[in-house]
């Protein structure tokens, strides 16, 4: 059977949008799944199923994230529709060291892994504070299990 020009470049686009998908989920770190939750109690817009033990530090930090990021990342950083979870995977220190949550904050991040736009520069928040928040996030992200251990070089 002979195939059409037509038939044969869908064939050649369809295998390019493949090989660009599969590029793209190497470069991302991913299996090429979707990003997910780590688990189903930190699905969008959920709490985390049950509260970890905070040090003061993160403590200090969940009240400085709740009053400048939970607009957009939620309460627990479990995410909203304005902003994606940080209980991801996608923000395991392996892949999201502290520093770019720094510059996150300091720059503001273009869109890249979710579809929430960019994020504008938080210029009111302090260093200090932006470490207390950090330390806070990777407290709920090794409670939720994103984690283990200190083999990451994390603030906490």
């Amino acid at each position: 059977m002979r195939v059409g020009p037509r038939a044969a470049a869908w064939a050649a686009l369809k295998a390019m949008a493949a090989a660009v998908a599969l590029l793209a989920a190497v470069a991302c770190g991913t299996d090429g799944a979707a990003p997910q939750p780590a688990r189903e109690s930190t699905a969008v817009g959920r709490a985390p199923a049950a509260g970890p033990t905070l040090s003061e530090v993160a403590l200090a930090g969940e009240k400085l994230f709740n009053a400048n990021c939970s607009a957009c990342h939620g309460i627990g950083a479990t995410g909203t529709g304005q902003g994606p979870p940080l209980l991801n995977r996608i923000y395991h220190p392996g892949h999201h060291p502290d520093f770019t949550f720094r510059n996150a904050v300091r720059q503001g991040v273009r869109q890249h892994h979710w579809r929430f736009g960019n994020m504008a520069p938080l210029p009111g928040v302090s260093g200090d504070d932006v470490e207390k928040i950090i330390c806070y996030v990777r407290e709920i992200q090794r409670a939720e299990g994103i984690f283990e251990g200190s083999a990451f070089d994390t603030v906490c």
